[in-house]
């Protein structure tokens, strides 16, 4: 209860949308241009921030797209389970590319950047990195949260790990709101720009975790990337 006044939370029910509503309002295309997105602009990072060989994870982006489009809250059974794991196993992978790209990166400007030629090439990198990373995290918010993205359209959630301001002030949401991927996708940003939770409250220890470790990387590749391009400019 908020002032008063109570909340779908504390009474634990939401409003229950019709399977159609609940196959199409998880709007799986924005994840998937996402992915499409995240694997265009990686062309752009030199091979030494890139993990294992370069068919990887752009293969791996693919497979997560077909298994995306493939998924459905009607699916029960054997078949559920197998695509649920096939889309953790996918954001893994993704997160590891991203992480490994981060790491390598951070490392190698602490270390000077001595391998940058210019200023530009080092820029272009950085936001790379720092844009797939921040899509990483939005993607493991999505599927983790609430069971995932699957779980969230088949049944209600009276305890998300993640606390939307439609979960705090229901009467600002419509019947049946439950977030989609883009709401993810904007925490996932804020959170990398601000360094702190603005209107999405982490209510589970692994959240806390993934959104206090995504302001440290955010925070780290921006200010030694901005140093370093500004050394290289001097």
């Amino acid at each position: 209860m908020r002032n008063g006044v109570e909340t779908r939370m504390d009474r634990g029910e939401h409003a229950q949308p019709d399977a159609k509503a609940a196959v199409t309002g998880q709007q799986r295309w924005p994840v998937v241009l996402t992915a499409l997105f995240a694997l265009a602009i990686s062309v752009l990072l030199p091979e030494r921030l890139i993990l294992g060989p370069g068919w990887v994870v752009p293969a791996m982006l693919g497979i997560f797209a077909i298994v995306i489009l493939a998924t459905s809250p009607r699916l029960a059974g054997r078949r559920y389970l197998l695509l649920r794991a096939l889309t953790i196993g996918m954001v893994v992978i993704f997160a590891a590319g991203a992480g490994y790209a981060a790491i390598h990166l951070v490392l190698d400007l602490i270390d000077g950047g001595k391998s940058w030629p210019t200023a530009r090439a080092l820029l272009v990198a950085g936001a790379v990195v720092w844009l797939n990373t921040n899509i990483a995290f939005a993607l493991v918010y999505w599927e983790l949260d609430g069971g995932g993205a699957l779980n969230r359209a088949r049944r209600p959630q009276p305890y998300p790990d993640l606390a939307f301001p439609q979960h705090l002030s229901p009467e600002l949401a419509p019947p049946g709101w439950r977030p989609t991927f883009i709401d993810y996708l904007y925490l996932g940003f804020t959170n990398a720009t601000a360094f702190s939770p603005t209107d999405v409250m982490p209510l589970r220890p692994w959240a806390k975790i993934a959104m206090g470790l995504q302001a440290t990387i955010s925070m780290a590749i921006l200010t030694l990337v901005i140093a370093n391009a500004v050394n290289l400019l001097g």
